[in-house]
Protein backbone atom coordinates (compact mmCIF):
# COMPACT_ATOMS: atom_id res chain seq x y z
CA UNK A 1 0.00 0.00 0.00
CA UNK A 2 1.19 3.27 -1.25
CA UNK A 3 1.51 6.39 1.41
CA UNK A 4 -0.78 7.95 -0.50
CA UNK A 5 -3.69 5.71 -0.29
CA UNK A 6 -2.82 4.94 3.27
CA UNK A 7 -2.72 8.63 4.05
CA UNK A 8 -6.61 8.79 1.98
CA UNK A 9 -7.53 5.63 3.90
CA UNK A 10 -6.89 7.52 7.38
CA UNK A 11 -8.64 10.80 6.41
CA UNK A 12 -11.84 8.72 5.30
CA UNK A 13 -11.47 6.98 8.51
CA UNK A 14 -11.09 9.96 10.34
CA UNK A 15 -14.18 11.18 8.69
CA UNK A 16 -16.37 8.69 10.14
CA UNK A 17 -15.62 9.29 13.14
CA UNK A 18 -16.41 12.39 13.30
CA UNK A 19 -19.84 12.11 11.55
CA UNK A 20 -20.56 9.02 14.27
CA UNK A 21 -20.01 11.44 16.79
CA UNK A 22 -21.79 14.46 15.61
CA UNK A 23 -24.29 11.46 15.26
CA UNK A 24 -24.07 10.57 18.79
CA UNK A 25 -24.27 14.10 19.32
CA UNK A 26 -27.28 15.02 17.54
CA UNK A 27 -28.95 12.18 19.69
CA UNK A 28 -28.51 13.00 22.62
CA UNK A 29 -29.03 16.37 22.39
CA UNK A 30 -31.14 18.46 25.35
CA UNK A 31 -34.97 18.06 24.98
CA UNK A 32 -36.93 21.23 25.63
CA UNK A 33 -37.08 23.12 22.84
CA UNK A 34 -40.00 22.67 21.78
CA UNK A 35 -43.24 20.72 22.85
CA UNK A 36 -43.19 17.95 20.24
CA UNK A 37 -40.19 16.45 21.16
CA UNK A 38 -41.25 16.23 24.92
CA UNK A 39 -44.83 14.72 24.21
CA UNK A 40 -42.56 11.98 21.95
CA UNK A 41 -40.42 11.40 24.57
CA UNK A 42 -43.26 10.92 27.56
CA UNK A 43 -45.07 8.96 25.55
CA UNK A 44 -41.90 6.27 25.64
CA UNK A 45 -40.99 6.82 28.75
CA UNK A 46 -43.47 8.59 31.21
CA UNK A 47 -44.22 5.43 33.70
CA UNK A 48 -47.75 6.50 34.73
CA UNK A 49 -48.69 6.59 30.83
CA UNK A 50 -47.03 3.08 30.69
CA UNK A 51 -49.66 1.71 33.27
CA UNK A 52 -52.49 2.63 31.50
CA UNK A 53 -51.09 1.71 27.91
CA UNK A 54 -50.78 -1.67 29.28
CA UNK A 55 -53.35 -2.35 31.54
CA UNK A 56 -55.44 -1.56 28.21
CA UNK A 57 -53.63 -3.86 26.53
CA UNK A 58 -54.61 -6.43 29.46
CA UNK A 59 -57.85 -5.64 28.74
CA UNK A 60 -58.21 -6.32 25.19
CA UNK A 61 -56.23 -10.26 26.05
CA UNK A 62 -59.32 -10.38 28.39
CA UNK A 63 -62.03 -10.70 25.78
CA UNK A 64 -61.38 -13.80 23.80
CA UNK A 65 -61.42 -16.16 27.14
CA UNK A 66 -64.67 -14.28 28.11
CA UNK A 67 -66.44 -15.95 25.73
CA UNK A 68 -64.75 -19.07 25.75
CA UNK A 69 -66.16 -22.47 27.08
CA UNK A 70 -65.32 -23.75 30.75
CA UNK A 71 -62.72 -25.95 31.32
CA UNK A 72 -64.03 -29.66 30.95
CA UNK A 73 -63.42 -31.86 34.47
CA UNK A 74 -61.84 -35.31 34.65
CA UNK A 75 -62.96 -37.57 37.21
CA UNK A 76 -62.16 -41.51 38.30
CA UNK A 77 -64.12 -42.81 40.86
CA UNK A 78 -63.20 -46.18 42.34
CA UNK A 79 -66.39 -48.55 43.25
CA UNK A 80 -66.13 -51.15 46.02
CA UNK A 81 -62.42 -50.17 47.02
CA UNK A 82 -62.73 -51.85 49.85
CA UNK A 83 -63.18 -55.17 47.69
CA UNK A 84 -66.80 -56.23 50.19
CA UNK A 85 -68.30 -57.91 46.86
CA UNK A 86 -65.31 -59.41 45.80
CA UNK A 87 -63.28 -60.53 49.47
CA UNK A 88 -60.46 -58.95 48.59
CA UNK A 89 -58.23 -56.00 50.13
CA UNK A 90 -58.79 -52.81 50.38
CA UNK A 91 -57.22 -50.36 47.48
CA UNK A 92 -57.22 -47.72 45.65
CA UNK A 93 -54.94 -48.88 42.37
CA UNK A 94 -57.51 -48.74 39.47
CA UNK A 95 -58.41 -52.33 38.04
CA UNK A 96 -58.24 -53.82 41.44
CA UNK A 97 -61.36 -52.46 42.71
CA UNK A 98 -64.73 -53.74 41.87
CA UNK A 99 -65.22 -51.26 39.18
CA UNK A 100 -63.66 -48.06 37.75
CA UNK A 101 -65.23 -45.58 36.36
CA UNK A 102 -63.61 -42.20 34.11
CA UNK A 103 -65.47 -39.56 33.88
CA UNK A 104 -65.14 -36.08 31.65
CA UNK A 105 -67.38 -33.69 31.57
CA UNK A 106 -68.04 -30.48 30.10
CA UNK A 107 -70.21 -27.62 31.45
CA UNK A 108 -72.34 -25.76 28.73
CA UNK A 109 -73.57 -22.16 29.81
CA UNK A 110 -77.02 -21.44 29.05
CA UNK A 111 -77.80 -19.71 25.24
CA UNK A 112 -76.86 -16.37 24.80
CA UNK A 113 -74.52 -16.24 27.85
CA UNK A 114 -71.17 -16.39 26.52
CA UNK A 115 -71.87 -14.33 23.79
CA UNK A 116 -72.90 -11.35 26.49
CA UNK A 117 -69.92 -12.17 28.32
CA UNK A 118 -67.91 -11.59 25.54
CA UNK A 119 -69.09 -8.63 24.22
CA UNK A 120 -69.20 -7.01 27.88
CA UNK A 121 -65.09 -7.98 28.17
CA UNK A 122 -65.07 -5.97 24.32
CA UNK A 123 -66.82 -3.06 26.59
CA UNK A 124 -64.90 -2.98 28.75
CA UNK A 125 -61.88 -3.02 26.51
CA UNK A 126 -63.24 0.29 25.04
CA UNK A 127 -63.55 1.60 28.14
CA UNK A 128 -59.71 1.09 29.16
CA UNK A 129 -59.18 2.46 25.77
CA UNK A 130 -61.10 5.78 26.37
CA UNK A 131 -59.51 5.93 29.51
CA UNK A 132 -55.52 5.64 28.29
CA UNK A 133 -56.49 8.35 25.95
CA UNK A 134 -57.86 10.57 28.84
CA UNK A 135 -54.61 9.55 30.88
CA UNK A 136 -52.84 10.32 27.56
CA UNK A 137 -54.45 13.98 27.13
CA UNK A 138 -54.01 14.73 31.04
CA UNK A 139 -50.07 14.04 31.07
CA UNK A 140 -49.64 15.80 27.41
CA UNK A 141 -51.41 19.14 29.32
CA UNK A 142 -49.71 18.64 32.43
CA UNK A 143 -46.20 18.45 30.32
CA UNK A 144 -47.69 21.72 28.57
CA UNK A 145 -48.34 23.55 31.46
CA UNK A 146 -44.87 22.71 32.83
CA UNK A 147 -43.33 23.07 29.65
CA UNK A 148 -44.70 26.94 29.32
CA UNK A 149 -43.76 27.74 33.00
CA UNK A 150 -40.40 26.73 32.13
CA UNK A 151 -40.66 28.88 28.89
CA UNK A 152 -41.89 31.90 30.87
CA UNK A 153 -39.38 31.44 33.66
CA UNK A 154 -37.05 31.54 30.88
CA UNK A 155 -38.44 34.52 29.31
CA UNK A 156 -38.92 36.16 32.90
CA UNK A 157 -34.97 35.76 32.99
CA UNK A 158 -34.42 37.25 29.79
CA UNK A 159 -36.74 40.26 30.60
CA UNK A 160 -35.08 40.37 34.29
CA UNK A 161 -31.53 40.95 32.52
CA UNK A 162 -32.84 43.35 30.00
CA UNK A 163 -34.69 45.52 32.73
CA UNK A 164 -31.39 45.38 34.45
CA UNK A 165 -29.51 46.51 31.08
CA UNK A 166 -31.75 49.62 31.36
CA UNK A 167 -31.37 50.59 34.62
CA UNK A 168 -27.71 49.97 34.73
CA UNK A 169 -28.22 52.69 31.86
CA UNK A 170 -30.04 55.06 33.68
CA UNK A 171 -27.25 54.89 36.42
CA UNK A 172 -24.30 55.67 33.92
CA UNK A 173 -26.42 58.68 32.93
CA UNK A 174 -27.21 59.83 36.15
CA UNK A 175 -23.74 58.98 37.44
CA UNK A 176 -22.75 61.44 33.86
CA UNK A 177 -25.50 64.50 35.10
CA UNK A 178 -24.24 64.13 38.96
CA UNK A 179 -20.74 64.62 38.35
CA UNK A 180 -22.13 67.75 35.98
CA UNK A 181 -23.93 69.04 39.39
CA UNK A 182 -27.35 68.66 37.55
CA UNK A 183 -28.59 65.76 40.03
CA UNK A 184 -28.39 65.49 43.93
CA UNK A 185 -26.44 62.02 44.86
CA UNK A 186 -29.81 60.51 45.93
CA UNK A 187 -30.98 60.33 42.35
CA UNK A 188 -27.95 57.74 42.04
CA UNK A 189 -28.12 56.22 45.03
CA UNK A 190 -32.00 55.30 44.37
CA UNK A 191 -30.78 53.92 40.91
CA UNK A 192 -28.29 51.47 42.55
CA UNK A 193 -30.69 50.22 45.16
CA UNK A 194 -32.99 49.63 42.06
CA UNK A 195 -30.51 47.83 39.98
CA UNK A 196 -29.55 45.82 43.21
CA UNK A 197 -33.45 44.69 43.51
CA UNK A 198 -33.63 43.61 40.31
CA UNK A 199 -30.60 41.53 41.10
CA UNK A 200 -32.47 40.20 43.85
CA UNK A 201 -35.40 39.51 41.31
CA UNK A 202 -33.29 37.49 38.81
CA UNK A 203 -31.70 35.49 40.93
CA UNK A 204 -35.37 34.90 42.40
CA UNK A 205 -36.61 34.28 38.77
CA UNK A 206 -33.23 31.99 38.28
CA UNK A 207 -34.02 29.90 40.99
CA UNK A 208 -37.90 29.37 39.93
CA UNK A 209 -36.81 28.49 36.20
CA UNK A 210 -34.23 25.34 38.52
CA UNK A 211 -38.10 24.57 40.12
CA UNK A 212 -39.79 24.91 36.57
CA UNK A 213 -37.07 22.58 34.67
CA UNK A 214 -37.15 19.80 38.09
CA UNK A 215 -40.73 19.68 37.55
CA UNK A 216 -40.69 18.90 33.66
CA UNK A 217 -38.13 16.68 34.52
CA UNK A 218 -40.34 14.39 36.10
CA UNK A 219 -42.71 14.65 34.14
CA UNK A 220 -40.55 12.86 31.31
CA UNK A 221 -39.28 10.17 34.28
CA UNK A 222 -35.62 12.09 33.71
CA UNK A 223 -32.93 13.46 36.35
CA UNK A 224 -34.04 16.25 38.06
CA UNK A 225 -30.99 18.06 36.82
CA UNK A 226 -31.42 16.43 33.24
CA UNK A 227 -29.90 18.92 31.00
CA UNK A 228 -33.43 20.94 28.88
CA UNK A 229 -33.01 23.22 26.01
CA UNK A 230 -33.46 26.80 25.67
CA UNK A 231 -37.38 27.11 24.98
CA UNK A 232 -38.10 28.03 21.37
CA UNK A 233 -40.15 30.91 20.97
CA UNK A 234 -44.17 30.55 20.45
CA UNK A 235 -45.95 32.06 17.76
CA UNK A 236 -49.38 33.90 18.55
CA UNK A 237 -52.21 31.98 19.52
CA UNK A 238 -55.09 31.28 16.84
CA UNK A 239 -58.03 32.13 17.57
CA UNK A 240 -60.44 28.98 18.65
CA UNK A 241 -64.14 28.01 17.59
CA UNK A 242 -67.15 29.41 18.54
CA UNK A 243 -67.92 27.50 22.00
CA UNK A 244 -71.10 25.99 20.66
CA UNK A 245 -68.54 23.69 18.16
CA UNK A 246 -66.29 23.13 20.87
CA UNK A 247 -68.76 21.73 22.64
CA UNK A 248 -69.92 19.45 19.77
CA UNK A 249 -66.34 18.76 19.76
CA UNK A 250 -65.90 17.74 23.07
CA UNK A 251 -68.88 15.72 23.18
CA UNK A 252 -68.14 13.28 20.12
CA UNK A 253 -64.08 13.57 21.07
CA UNK A 254 -63.33 13.87 24.62
CA UNK A 255 -61.78 10.15 25.48
CA UNK A 256 -63.44 10.96 29.14
CA UNK A 257 -67.26 10.88 28.12
CA UNK A 258 -66.18 7.82 25.93
CA UNK A 259 -64.86 6.18 28.29
CA UNK A 260 -68.14 6.48 30.59
CA UNK A 261 -70.10 5.87 27.31
CA UNK A 262 -68.80 2.30 27.49
CA UNK A 263 -69.14 1.85 31.15
CA UNK A 264 -72.78 2.52 29.85
CA UNK A 265 -72.52 -0.63 27.51
CA UNK A 266 -70.65 -2.95 29.78
CA UNK A 267 -73.22 -2.67 32.68
CA UNK A 268 -76.02 -2.75 30.27
CA UNK A 269 -74.77 -5.99 29.18
CA UNK A 270 -73.71 -7.10 32.49
CA UNK A 271 -77.53 -6.62 32.78
CA UNK A 272 -78.72 -8.61 30.53
CA UNK A 273 -76.18 -11.14 31.33
CA UNK A 274 -77.61 -11.23 34.87
CA UNK A 275 -80.80 -11.32 33.50
CA UNK A 276 -80.00 -14.41 31.30
CA UNK A 277 -79.46 -16.15 35.00
CA UNK A 278 -82.86 -17.31 34.61
CA UNK A 279 -82.22 -19.73 32.19
CA UNK A 280 -80.38 -22.60 33.35
CA UNK A 281 -77.00 -23.82 32.62
CA UNK A 282 -76.03 -27.27 31.16
CA UNK A 283 -73.50 -29.96 31.24
CA UNK A 284 -72.76 -33.11 29.11
CA UNK A 285 -70.56 -36.04 30.12
CA UNK A 286 -69.28 -39.26 28.88
CA UNK A 287 -67.84 -42.06 31.37
CA UNK A 288 -66.37 -45.23 30.86
CA UNK A 289 -67.14 -48.47 33.02
CA UNK A 290 -64.49 -50.77 33.65
CA UNK A 291 -65.01 -53.49 35.89
CA UNK A 292 -62.70 -56.14 37.63
CA UNK A 293 -64.56 -58.80 35.92
CA UNK A 294 -67.09 -58.41 33.31
CA UNK A 295 -67.37 -56.49 30.56
CA UNK A 296 -67.00 -52.63 29.87
CA UNK A 297 -69.35 -49.93 28.79
CA UNK A 298 -69.73 -46.74 28.31
CA UNK A 299 -72.20 -44.14 30.13
CA UNK A 300 -73.42 -40.74 28.63
CA UNK A 301 -74.32 -38.22 31.04
CA UNK A 302 -76.51 -34.75 30.42
CA UNK A 303 -77.50 -32.40 33.40
CA UNK A 304 -79.62 -29.39 33.83
CA UNK A 305 -78.94 -26.43 36.57
CA UNK A 306 -82.21 -25.60 38.41
CA UNK A 307 -82.47 -21.77 39.20
CA UNK A 308 -84.00 -22.49 42.50
CA UNK A 309 -82.84 -19.41 44.31
CA UNK A 310 -85.14 -16.82 42.73
CA UNK A 311 -84.75 -14.45 45.79
CA UNK A 312 -80.96 -14.04 45.21
CA UNK A 313 -81.13 -14.10 41.63
CA UNK A 314 -83.41 -11.16 41.72
CA UNK A 315 -81.67 -9.03 44.15
CA UNK A 316 -78.48 -9.56 41.32
CA UNK A 317 -81.19 -7.97 38.94
CA UNK A 318 -81.68 -5.76 40.82
CA UNK A 319 -78.12 -4.30 41.43
CA UNK A 320 -77.81 -4.58 37.66
CA UNK A 321 -80.48 -2.51 37.12
CA UNK A 322 -78.90 0.22 39.78
CA UNK A 323 -75.65 -0.18 38.00
CA UNK A 324 -76.82 0.77 34.53
CA UNK A 325 -78.90 3.83 36.18
CA UNK A 326 -75.41 4.73 37.97
CA UNK A 327 -73.21 4.91 34.67
CA UNK A 328 -76.04 6.55 32.99
CA UNK A 329 -75.73 8.92 36.05
CA UNK A 330 -71.63 9.23 35.96
CA UNK A 331 -72.07 9.90 32.10
CA UNK A 332 -74.24 12.46 32.91
CA UNK A 333 -72.20 14.24 35.78
CA UNK A 334 -68.55 13.69 33.59
CA UNK A 335 -70.88 15.95 30.82
CA UNK A 336 -71.90 18.37 32.85
CA UNK A 337 -68.55 19.18 34.88
CA UNK A 338 -66.63 19.00 31.30
CA UNK A 339 -69.16 21.71 29.89
CA UNK A 340 -68.66 24.28 32.55
CA UNK A 341 -65.00 23.75 32.24
CA UNK A 342 -64.82 24.32 28.88
CA UNK A 343 -66.85 27.13 29.14
CA UNK A 344 -64.68 28.58 31.93
CA UNK A 345 -61.69 28.00 29.82
CA UNK A 346 -63.33 29.32 26.30
CA UNK A 347 -64.12 32.73 28.22
CA UNK A 348 -60.78 32.99 30.16
CA UNK A 349 -59.12 32.22 26.56
CA UNK A 350 -61.07 34.65 24.76
CA UNK A 351 -60.16 37.39 27.49
CA UNK A 352 -56.52 36.42 27.58
CA UNK A 353 -56.71 37.34 23.38
CA UNK A 354 -58.21 40.64 24.21
CA UNK A 355 -56.15 41.48 26.83
CA UNK A 356 -52.90 40.56 24.77
CA UNK A 357 -54.09 42.35 22.00
CA UNK A 358 -54.64 45.93 24.27
CA UNK A 359 -51.09 45.47 25.14
CA UNK A 360 -49.12 44.69 22.52
CA UNK A 361 -51.02 47.14 20.75
CA UNK A 362 -51.69 49.81 22.51
CA UNK A 363 -50.00 49.65 26.37
CA UNK A 364 -46.58 48.68 25.16
CA UNK A 365 -45.95 50.89 22.84
CA UNK A 366 -47.22 54.14 25.03
CA UNK A 367 -44.87 53.02 27.13
CA UNK A 368 -42.12 52.77 25.05
CA UNK A 369 -43.21 56.27 24.02
CA UNK A 370 -43.13 57.55 27.74
CA UNK A 371 -39.91 55.91 28.38
CA UNK A 372 -38.26 57.55 25.40
CA UNK A 373 -39.37 60.96 25.97
CA UNK A 374 -38.79 60.72 29.70
CA UNK A 375 -35.18 59.60 29.16
CA UNK A 376 -34.84 62.78 26.70
CA UNK A 377 -36.75 65.11 28.99
CA UNK A 378 -34.61 64.22 31.93
CA UNK A 379 -31.64 64.75 29.37
CA UNK A 380 -32.51 68.16 29.25
CA UNK A 381 -33.41 68.49 32.68
CA UNK A 382 -36.84 69.14 32.40
CA UNK A 383 -37.94 66.69 34.33
CA UNK A 384 -36.06 65.06 37.59
CA UNK A 385 -35.35 61.33 38.40
CA UNK A 386 -38.24 60.33 40.24
CA UNK A 387 -40.14 60.42 36.48
CA UNK A 388 -37.62 58.86 34.43
CA UNK A 389 -37.42 56.18 37.17
CA UNK A 390 -41.09 55.65 37.24
CA UNK A 391 -41.61 55.30 33.23
CA UNK A 392 -38.48 52.62 33.28
CA UNK A 393 -40.77 50.63 35.96
CA UNK A 394 -43.78 50.99 33.64
CA UNK A 395 -41.82 49.47 30.49
CA UNK A 396 -40.62 46.67 32.62
CA UNK A 397 -44.01 46.08 34.59
CA UNK A 398 -45.92 45.99 30.62
CA UNK A 399 -43.57 43.39 30.00
CA UNK A 400 -44.19 41.32 32.91
CA UNK A 401 -47.85 41.99 32.38
CA UNK A 402 -47.95 40.80 28.78
CA UNK A 403 -45.81 37.59 29.95
CA UNK A 404 -48.38 36.80 32.32
CA UNK A 405 -50.79 37.32 29.61
CA UNK A 406 -49.72 35.35 27.44
CA UNK A 407 -49.10 32.45 29.77
CA UNK A 408 -52.46 32.08 31.04
CA UNK A 409 -53.79 32.92 27.37
CA UNK A 410 -52.09 29.86 26.44
CA UNK A 411 -52.76 27.69 29.62
CA UNK A 412 -56.44 28.32 28.62
CA UNK A 413 -55.68 26.88 25.16
CA UNK A 414 -54.20 23.97 26.38
CA UNK A 415 -57.14 23.34 28.63
CA UNK A 416 -59.35 23.76 25.85
CA UNK A 417 -57.23 21.55 23.86
CA UNK A 418 -57.58 18.65 26.82
CA UNK A 419 -61.61 19.07 26.64
CA UNK A 420 -62.04 18.71 23.43
CA UNK A 421 -59.82 16.07 22.90
CA UNK A 422 -57.74 16.91 20.18
CA UNK A 423 -55.18 19.79 19.22
CA UNK A 424 -56.61 22.84 17.79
Amino acid sequence: MTPSVRRLRAAAILALAFAAAGAVQADTAPLGADLDGLLDYARTHNPGFAVERLEALAAHERVGPAGALPDPTFQIELMDATNTMRGGPTTLIPGEVGETRYRISQPLPGWGKRELDSRAAAAQAARSDAARDAAWLELATEIKEAWLRHYAASREAALNREALALLEGLEATTLARYRLGLVEQQAVLRAQREITAQRLALVAVEQRRASTSAALNALLARAPDAPLAEPAELPAPDDVLALAELVERARMRNPGLAAEAHGIDAARLERDRTFRDRYPDFGVGLTYNRPRSGRESWDVMFEVMIPLQQSARRGREREAERMVEAADARRAAAEARLLGDLGRAHAQYRAGRETLRLLRGVLLPQAEATRDATRAAFETARVDFDSVLEAERELIDTWFTLLEADVETRLALFEIEKLVGETL
